[in-house]
């Protein structure tokens, strides 16, 4: 029986100790020479000699999901070829052989001709398999000293940081869309609501600015993370750090991984809170446009009729042919729910896990690719509503009550010198007289005032003028035309400043 193994093997191993051929690569240079490659087998199959159940094959791979970062693993593969080079580990034209090939086979990615095939787990694994096919076996150099561990982190910072390049510039263009129509439509008020009652006179340019200032904030937010995604793993191998004294600095530049390298190999392989920022950016982004979708839901029903959303972003009713239903706003509120619970989710993914690296990790780039796909269709869609929504300036203004000045009738007092304190409960008493008399606070002449207070004169009436009270709010940030066309103006400068 031992006999028998042993002759099993030698005849496995035979096309092993054929003589060797010559390499002849795209470039024409020849290579010194190599063994021809035996069937195409696991990265890590080394030490396994059973078949592994094609349920668990199936279970184990993400080449589905990781495909998305395709060009990023031929990126950072190119720039390691071009480190091993440096390092002395391979030679300019081994490199070249390899950088050949390496876009060759992103260029299969872009024009859908690549061809999967079993085995291909994930996207490093996929990648590997094909450079090696077209260009042999110096393919397999590439490898040296690099594990998954670090070449997944890579990867999705990569193509994480390129997403966060074009959300930014949607969230920017959505605060400049706010900003030009606050400037353009800034005479028109409105009310102004605490615990959705009537509160206050509010210019609609101010409601959009206080919208818009949640989405700078968020903007700020993007910027911080940015760079501690663009920090550079690539060179950390599967936890200890790289054999060949490959120079991270150099790879750092060659990505541009603006943020540098990080300092633990241990910490980048297993780390991942870059993708957990991501998500609470984003759960915080949208749960911002869920409050303004909300607003506008509100302000687009029949009660309100203050603003009306374009064909564009709005559906019917298959049973009620009058309807026009807000569908792009509620998606967003529904989506924002979404969001907060991909946090938690992504947080219970990763608490769990000792240091290293644990595949339970790749439970995350779902929750990732869904962060992200999700904020752009957001972001996109809500540039859309708001650039073609149209307002009522009419139906606002009806919504303005006489009621809603009972605290600039607390203010006329304060300005005779009476404590605000007690104009608060002179105003009071002039709504209850209003309320028992069944009329408007405006309605109440000058002598039912002085019954309440002597110090009322005939120049309350000024008090009745909506325009005014938004007028007399002219601190910075306040509802004044001033004002506002200040924080329009601070927000465009901002803009520019970090464009």
């Amino acid at each position: 029986i031992k006999y028998a193994s042993t002759m099993k093997a030698i005849g496995a191993m035979r096309h092993l100790i054929a003589a060797p051929q010559r390499v002849l690569p795209a470039n024409g240079k020849r290579m010194s020479p190599t063994l021809p490659l035996a069937e195409p087998k696991k990265l890590w199959g080394g030490r396994f000699t059973g078949e592994t159940d094609p349920l668990m094959e199936k279970f184990n791979e993400s080449l589905e999901m990781d495909k998305r970062m395709s060009a990023e693993d031929i990126r950072g593969s190119v720039a390691y070829a071009r480190a091993l080079v440096l390092a002395g580990v391979i030679t300019e034209d081994e490199s070249g052989v390899i950088i050949d090939g390496l876009n060759r086979v992103g260029e299969e990615w872009r024009t859908g001709t690549f061809e999967v095939k079993q085995g291909d787990e994930d996207i490093h694994t996929a990648n590997e398999r094909r450079l090696v096919e077209l260009v042999g076996a110096v393919g397999g150099k590439l490898h040296t000293g690099r594990s998954r561990n670090d070449q997944v982190a890579t990867d999705t910072r990569l193509w994480l940081l390129g997403q966060l390049v074009e959300i930014k510039s949607h969230l920017r263009e959505l605060i400049r869309v706010a900003a030009d129509r606050a400037e353009a439509e800034v005479d028109v008020i409105m009310p102004g609501f605490t615990h959705l009652q009537p509160a206050q006179t509010v210019r609609w340019s101010h409601w959009l600015l206080a919208h818009a200032a949640a989405w700078q904030r968020d903007l700020m937010r993007l910027e911080d993370l940015m760079p501690r995604v663009a920090t550079l793993p690539l060179g950390s191998g599967a936890l200890a750090g790289n054999p060949f004294g490959v120079d991270r600095q150099f790879l750092a530049r060659e990505l541009g991984f603006f943020g540098g390298v990080c300092p633990n190999s241990m910490d980048a392989v297993s780390d991942r809170d870059f993708v957990a920022e991501t998500v609470f950016f984003g759960s915080l982004h949208l749960t911002h446009l869920s409050r303004w979708a909300e607003d506008l839901i509100i302000y687009s029903s029949g009660q309100f009729g203050y603003v009306q959303c374009s064909d564009a972003y709005a559906t019917g009713s298959s049973l009620m042919p009058q309807k026009k239903n807000p569908d792009a706003l509620e998606l967003i509120r529904g989506k924002g729910g979404r969001m907060i619970g991909n946090v938690a989710g992504l947080l219970a993914v990763i608490k769990g896990t000792p240091l290293t690296y644990n595949k339970d990790l790749q439970e995350g780039w779902e929750i990732m690719h869904d962060t992200v796909d999700t904020l752009q269709d957001c972001i996109r869609i809500s540039i859309g509503v708001l650039s073609t929504i149209k307002i009522n300036p009419d139906k606002m203004r009806s919504g303005l009550s006489a009621d809603m000045l009972a605290t600039d009738l607390a203010e006329y007092l304060v300005r005779k010198g009476v404590p605000f304190r007690e104009t608060h409960h002179i105003s009071g008493e002039a709504v209850k007289m209003a309320e028992d008399r069944n009329c408007a606070l405006s309605d109440l002449t000058v002598d039912d005032l002085k019954t309440i207070n002597p110090l009322f004169e005939e120049d309350v009436a000024k008090v009745w003028d909506f325009q005014q009270s938004a007028e007399m709010r002219d601190t910075e940030g306040g509802a004044s035309k001033r004002s506002v066309l200040e924080q329009v103006q601070k927000l465009r400068t901002y803009l520019s400043e970090t464009a």
